[in-house]
């Protein structure tokens, strides 16, 4: 671009774990390519936090089951570094952008319903951007309002989206995105025109496993980051998003390969979990909720924009169930189960916190161990409550429900570093302070 472009578009490759996935695919060559891209990552809050310790976690219960309900029954329309920041809903972004599945869009009309007022990117002062016209091979959702197989339609390429905290429409633009030392042409952005949304992040950016999302269109080899506590939420202590051009392994990773993915579910991470155990106690889960079915129901994916992770409900009940035996000791909390809709929930005031590891044993021999003090949700001040905060679903009789039966969230992913080898099909993390 030749104009002075907004901040939200300069800083568009930034990441928040998990809304959209891109609907075109820019082939063009990238120039300049660096080593590695390296962006901030903050954690973001989707709506502002209530300073109520009992509302916080039922709003971070809701932002949860929005999310499971749009993964399991939505349909999806030297290092390159940026800062990664921990947000208080739960989430991870980049500056003026968060994570999610698809692809990046851009509030680019006034036409848009926010909690609070954001910047619009303004197309008409680039002289390098142009629409990506209905019938460009790279348009997926065709020319709606055209007969068919007309090569002169002048409808531009449209898209609707519909995630877990609100839902956006608008078309596809064609743009060059700069990164220092890094220029990549006719990058995809969505122009998002109209839309409805309590997000407090700027743009959306896609960093799933469709052929049109960020990493992809940057051609990168595989991405990287580590996530901070949430004990940092919305304040200046970042970590790192970090997009890398070069093959190999990294020193110190333990490396699982990725699933093939499900036709019914083409975007996600699909890992090959073999078990998980709660301290010493191997989990009697069936395998048919470890690996996905070719209908695209069971199995266990990553996602770093969940906040805590799901469980579908058998396997809820079997790891809560030797939850609750490994627990007894403490006096469990009834009233905050009921009021969160999440749980169990023990109340620690004046005892010593023994929370058992989650621990998920991957091919390959990758272990990974989640202390439980990551994974449990606590309000140390003044009740000293902590919950197991992992959603389930509603129908807990169900033996099957639709999408994953394992979402491994971001809370579970603090303070390791988590690699996406995409040249290479695989997954790598090891333990590190972020």
């Amino acid at each position: 671009m030749t104009s002075s472009p907004s901040p939200s578009f300069l800083l568009l490759s930034l990441f928040t774990l998990f809304s959209l996935l891109f609907s075109a695919y820019s082939s063009e060559e990238i120039e300049n390519t660096p080593l590695t891209i390296t962006l901030p990552l903050t954690p973001k809050f989707a709506r502002e936090p209530s300073t109520d310790p009992m509302v916080f976690l039922q709003q971070l219960a809701s932002a949860s089951k929005s999310r499971a309900h749009l993964l399991k029954y939505g349909k999806t329309s030297p290092p390159l570094k940026t800062p990664l920041y921990p947000m208080e809903y739960g989430g991870h972004t980049i500056p003026y952008c968060r994570m999610g599945p698809m692809y990046i869009s851009l509030p680019m009309h006034q036409l848009y319903y926010f909690s609070q007022r954001r910047p619009f990117f303004e197309p008409q002062l680039s002289t390098s951007l142009t629409n990506l016209s209905c019938n460009n091979p790279k348009c997926n959702t065709g020319c709606l309002r055209c007969k068919a197989n007309s090569k002169n339609c002048p409808q531009v390429c449209t898209y609707y989206l519909q995630y877990g905290t609100g839902a956006e429409a608008g078309y596809y633009l064609l743009e060059d995105l700069h990164f220092p030392k890094k220029t990549i042409r006719n990058f995809i952005v969505g122009c998002t025109t109209i839309g409805l949304s309590e997000s407090y992040t700027d743009a959306m950016a896609g960093f799933g496993r469709s052929m049109f999302s960020l990493p992809v269109q940057m051609k990168v080899k595989k991405f990287a980051y580590c996530l901070n506590s949430h004990y940092f939420d919305n304040t200046r202590n970042s970590s790192r998003l970090i997009f890398d051009y070069r093959d190999g392994d990294t020193k110190g990773l333990s490396y699982t390969p990725f699933l093939k993915n499900p036709p019914d579910s083409p975007d996600y991470y699909y890992l090959n979990v073999k078990n998980l155990m709660l301290g010493n106690k191997i989990l009697p889960i069936p395998s048919k909720y470890l690996a996905p079915g070719s209908n695209a129901t069971g199995g266990l994916i990553i996602d770093s924009g969940f906040s805590y992770g799901y469980m579908a409900g058998p396997v809820y009940k079997i790891v809560t169930n030797e939850l609750k035996k490994q627990m007894s000791k403490y006096r469990r909390s009834h009233a905050a189960e009921e009021e969160i809709g999440l749980g169990p929930c023990y109340n620690f005031t004046g005892r010593k916190i023994e929370i058992p590891d989650l621990i998920y044993h991957f091919a390959g021999g990758a272990t990974m161990v989640v202390p439980g003090k990551r994974y449990f949700k606590f309000d140390t001040e003044p009740t000293g409550l902590g919950c197991f905060p992992v959603d389930t679903d509603d129908a807990k009789n169900l033996e099957f429900t639709p999408g994953p039966s394992i979402i491994l969230g971001n809370y579970m992913q603090v303070n390791q570093y988590i690699e996406y080898d995409l040249k290479n099909n695989r997954f790598g993390f090891r333990e590190q302070k972020c």
